[in-house]
């Protein structure tokens, strides 16, 4: 078996999650994204909000400011890192107090929110970020996999979680990772292998560089939500898009909007002929956005409503940057012999 068909076959015990009857704009209008003019901008625009304060805050003035951020159109609000503190006091489990009052918000707005909570399952303890859907209903829990030092001390220790988790939403394809998981670098490769295409990661730092090189890595959107408060979001191909800190009283609040369909390609067997038909023929269509020629990458992006730039690009045999480089270490591990009969 090869390393393809060995990730396919793996999906459900490394956590790779499509919710149990999940809504899609095709199935559910009422859990397609809120504004009606969406369709009528290029691409796959996602409005995120992230919103960062520090532990301590009380649950009345979170679900404000998650109710201020909701009523403004997001598509997508972050809550950092065990958003009502990890002490003696603040383990609950999911029908508890948080997740309660948020989920009424998430379906208020029909917008979806990853609410991080110090959880109880039964006697089990875990840090986790809580994905709640644009109906209110719990879509993903993610535990954090690497807990930090101090965690596993607490009583009852922090326990490690045991999968990654990347959700199948309406807008995309959603990753979670949590505060100290930014050092583990095959966490971010298993969302990447899911296919993750914006990863929200609750912390309590910002980690700078550490997290901009996974978005350098793996090619897809990250934004983060912390306790300093700050977020910090980077592009596709690394780029920072953010730092913002205004750490005004009381929560640092941050929005942006990504577009999921841009799409990074190597300039490997795409270039010149490819790329150069494709942007002849469809040139109205879409456009090559940016180039980095040290890095030999480029990014393609839709021009007009209706348009993808990723399946034009499929179209006309582009292969983007991630599935080359698998389709690389696939054909690799084949030539020295680590293919399974």
């Amino acid at each position: 078996m090869d390393r393809r068909r060995f990730i396919a076959n793996s999906a459900v015990a490394l956590g790779y999650v499509a919710p149990s009857g999940a809504a899609t704009p095709d199935t559910d209008p009422a859990a397609a994204p809120r504004t009606p003019d969406a369709a009528a901008l290029p691409g796959r625009p996602v409005r995120v909000a992230s919103i960062g304060f520090t532990p301590g805050l009380p649950l009345d003035q979170i679900a404000a400011l998650v109710d201020q951020e909701g009523a403004r159109g997001a598509d997508l609000i972050a809550l950092p890192e065990t958003c009502r503190g990890q002490n003696d006091h603040t383990p609950e489990p999911l029908d508890g107090p948080t997740v309660s009052t948020i989920a009424r918000l998430a379906a208020k707005h029909r917008t979806y929110i990853v609410c991080p909570i110090d959880r109880l399952d039964g006697p089990r303890r875990f840090n986790s970020a809580v994905l709640l859907d644009r109906r209110g209903r719990i879509a993903a829990i993610y535990d954090k996999l690497y807990p930090f030092g101090p965690e596993l001390d607490k009583h009852p220790s922090v326990l490690p979680g045991q999968s990654v988790k990347v959700v199948s939403t309406d807008f995309g394809r959603l990753g979670l990772a949590i505060c100290f998981d930014v050092n583990w670098a095959p966490l971010w490769q298993r969302l990447s292998d899911f296919s993750a295409e914006l990863v929200v990661w609750p912390s309590a730092y910002s980690a700078g560089r550490t997290l901009q090189a996974r978005a350098i890595d793996f090619n897809y959107y990250i934004v983060s939500s912390t306790w300093v408060p700050d977020c910090l979001a980077f592009d596709i191909d690394g780029q920072q898009l953010l730092h913002d800190h205004q750490n005004r009283a009381p929560a640092n609040v941050s929005r942006l909007t990504v577009d999921l369909d841009r799409c990074l390609f190597h300039q490997d067997f795409n270039l010149p002929d490819k790329l150069a038909t494709l942007l002849h023929d469809h040139g109205a269509d879409l456009e090559r956005e940016r180039w980095l020629p040290m890095e030999g990458w480029f990014i393609l992006k839709a021009k007009r409503a209706g348009v993808s730039a990723r399946q034009l690009a499929r179209q006309y045999g582009l292969e983007e940057r991630r599935p080359y480089i698998n389709r690389a270490r696939c054909d690799l591990d084949k030539a020295r012999g680590w293919q399974f009969s």
